[in-house]
């Protein structure tokens, strides 16, 4: 049965070949959204070994922020700026898996990735989940997961007021859109544990600040940021 399978994805190929999402060239058997080269060749950061890095610079003098980390940096434009396009607005969450598997590969050894208790992906109003039928910040954390092998909590961090989109905005006007509209519903699940919040893309850090200020005000705990992208 897998043999056949395995004939009619590669007949159906024939049609509708499957293409690097960087570099639109075709991708071998063995590969998966992005072919081996450009996979090679992402932008990354390399933050998880860098303390004082200029993702948590970011963040100083606005909240308490253990660790953070981005897996690549993109420049408006930029060809890697596509596989945030096409998780986000695509439907390819199973992208968002492989993302955040691979980036977890590779920073899984480091020591505070290592001591952390709970992945939270940044949450959707309930109403744009439902209106783009998934959370693509909890696909990354579920592919992130599958290799570090620490529990998601998905239900506990929740979006009670919808928000317009981030996109044009200021960094003040992020903020004040952000503000104030996530709710923490099990405090205890967070109490005393070390959580990272995992988003797809961070730009001025609202979205993630107001996660994070709204876990603390309810808990004491220690949060790390992991994102796919870096602006």
């Amino acid at each position: 049965m897998s043999q056949l399978i395995t004939y009619l994805q590669a007949f159906a190929e024939l049609f509708y070949p499957r293409i690097c999402l960087v570099c639109n060239e075709k991708l071998i058997a063995t590969e998966k959204h992005l072919c081996l080269t450009c996979l090679l060749h992402l932008p990354r950061t390399n933050y998880h070994e860098q303390a004082e890095n200029k993702l948590e610079e970011l963040f100083y003098g606005r909240i308490q922020i253990h660790r953070a980390s981005a897996y690549f940096e993109f420049k408006k434009g930029s060809s890697y700026q596509k596989v945030l396009h096409h998780l986000k607005y695509r439907g390819q969450k199973e992208l968002g898996e492989f993302m955040g598997n691979r980036f977890a590969e590779e920073i899984k050894q480091a020591d505070w990735i290592r001591k952390a208790d709970l992945l939270c992906p940044v949450p959707l109003h309930p109403k744009k989940e439902r209106k783009r039928g998934y959370n693509q910040s909890f696909h990354i954390a579920k592919g992130m997961a599958q290799s570090l092998q620490i529990p998601i909590s998905r239900q506990d961090l929740i979006r009670k007021k919808f928000s317009s989109t981030q996109t044009r905005k200021a960094r003040y006007e992020r903020w004040e859109n952000v503000s104030e509209i996530f709710e923490l519903k099990n405090p205890a699940v967070f109490e005393g544990k070390h959580v990272i919040l995992i988003d797809d893309v961070v730009t001025t850090g609202s979205t993630l600040e107001a996660c994070a200020q709204t876990i603390l005000n309810k808990c004491q705990c220690q949060i790390s940021v992991l994102t796919l992208a870096i602006a």
